[in-house]
Formats: C-alpha cells, sequence, structure tokens
C-alpha cells in the first residue's frame, strides 16, 4: 500500500494575483492593491509512505515564522505573508505521524522558493535533500533574489538531480525516483525552470503531487497562469499537461500546494505489483 499524507504546513496571504494573473502588472506584488484582493491559502507538503523509501515533498515554513503572526518576504516587495500556528511546523506533522526527520528517506522540493523550502532546517536530518540541478542553479542567480532565499538551505546537504528525456509530461523529461515507474517527477516548467510534478502510480490509477504548475483547478482547467512565471509558454504547456491528465479516468487526484479545496487527509493507493 502507498500513502500519501496531505499535510498542511501553514498560511500564506497574497494578492489574487500571485495564484491567478491579472492584466494589472503589479497585481502580484501587491503594489497599490487594497486588501480586497488579496487571499489566504493553505502551504502544503506531503509524506508519501512508499513500500521502497519514505518520502517528503517539500516542507512548509520555518517554524520562526511563528515570531510575527504575518511576516514579509521577498524582500521589500509585499507579496507573500506567512502564518504557521502552532503544530502545524512539517517536524511537528512528521512527530504527530510518529516519525523523526532522521526516518525520512529523501526529501523533494517541488520548487526553492520559500513557502515550499522554508522549513528545510527542521528537517535536515532526512537521508536525502534534493532539488532539481535546474532549480538550484536559479537560486545561484542575482535576478531571482526576491525568490530565493539562502539561509533556508544554509548548512543543508542539498543533492541536485537531473531530468532525463523520457517523452513524459509537457517538455518530455522526467526523473524516476524508484526506476519502476510508480514515483516519477515530471518537469513542469513556467513559474520555475525547476519546477517538477510528482506522480504516484499504483494499481487502481495515480495522484498527481502539482505543487505550483498550477494553483488550484481553475488554473488547469481554464488555463490561468500564475502570476509569477519565469516561462510563460512552459507555464501554459505544463497546464494543458495538466489539464489533459484531469481528463484521464485513471487520475484519481491533482494536488495543487495552495489549492482551499485539499484538504489534510490520506490517499491510499494499492501497490502496482509487476
Amino acid at each position: 500500500m502507498i500513502k500519501i499524507h496531505i499535510l498542511q504546513t501553514g498560511m500564506v496571504s497574497v494578492d489574487i494575483g500571485v495564484p491567478l494573473a491579472q492584466p494589472n502588472p503589479l497585481a502580484k506584488t501587491g503594489w497599490f492593491r487594497s486588501e480586497k484582493h488579496r487571499v489566504r491559502l493553505p502551504v502544503r507538503a506531503y509524506l508519501i509512505e512508499h513500500p521502497k523509501g519514505l518520502i517528503l515533498i517539500d516542507t512548509g515554513w520555518d517554524i520562526a515564522q511563528r515570531a510575527h503572526s504575518v511576516k514579509k518576504h521577498f524582500g521589500f516587495l509585499p507579496i507573500s505573508y506567512g502564518d504557521l500556528p502552532a503544530g502545524m511546523a512539517i517536524n511537528e506533522q512528521l512527530a504527530s505521524l510518529g516519525y523523526h526527520p532522521s526516518d525520512i528517506d529523501a526529501v523533494f522540493l517541488t520548487h526553492m522558493d520559500m513557502d515550499h523550502a522554508g522549513g528545510l532546517q527542521l528537517v535536515k536530518e532526512a537521508k536525502h535533500i534534493y532539488a532539481s540541478d535546474l532549480e538550484i542553479r536559479d537560486a545561484q542567480k542575482i535576478q531571482y533574489f526576491y525568490r530565493y532565499h539562502k539561509e533556508n538551505w544554509q548548512n543543508i546537504p542539498l543533492q541536485a538531480f537531473s531530468f532525463e528525456s523520457s517523452g513524459i509530461g509537457p517538455v518530455g523529461c522526467s526523473y524516476d525516483i524508484f526506476h519502476d515507474g510508480s514515483f516519477v517527477l515530471v518537469s513542469t516548467p513556467g513559474h520555475s525552470h525547476g519546477l517538477f510534478s510528482a506522480v504516484i502510480t499504483g494499481a487502481e490509477g495515480y495522484v498527481i503531487i502539482c505543487g505550483d504548475t498550477g494553483y488550484m483547478p481553475k488554473s488547469w482547467e481554464e488555463l490561468w497562469l500564475p502570476g509569477l512565471t519565469v516561462d510563460r509558454k512552459a507555464a501554459k504547456r505544463s497546464l494543458q499537461w495538466l489539464q489533459h491528465k484531469s481528463k484521464d479516468e485513471h487520475c484519481i487526484a491533482i494536488l495543487a500546494t495552495h489549492d482551499p479545496a485539499v484538504q489534510p487527509k490520506v490517499i491510499d493507493i494499492q501497490e502496482d505489483i509487476k
């Protein structure tokens, strides 16, 4: 049995222009925008109990978030305000399930924005911590200073994995964690260059964890791009891929990190014995 634990690791307050791009190019920054345009969204991480390993996808906010009920990120831009109530930090969530960070075989970051990589220090005892080489490369670039904060992975043994040409996904590249097709990280660029969506497959179908490829079903149903993209054409292709998958009878669920309709729960998938 494969168990997918959907964990809520706090909340984030953003202008609606962050999840759903608006005609006003300043919308995503929050500049000159009233509170009526802000939305409060969940921040999710996912613990997958797989017969071949215990895998964590993303980490949510850092526990230091509690020092301020709302804390400004992205430097001088009022883009994102995080909130991490007691009990919601990733290490606390793991403890509630009977796990210690050292029990985790691998942490994989869909991408390295603060609400996805902020809790790395809380799980640094995991056996392996990975992000795509494309994501790690961009995290070093000065032009992305506003979204990547190196203190999140300071003193963390962060490892790079590389997508391989496989014909899978919108750009035909993926990374098969167990080399058996049961847990595949599919390159879905657009919001960032190194972004992936995880496809977890069992006997009766598959679940997609899409990170910020799309923020909610409206994203892929209407091909509504995120407000923050590094490649709009790639972002659209990635959403088209999600749209196609959403119509597949074998698709059990598509889980977006900030989708308000997705609640913390466990999804069980029968292992596909080959």
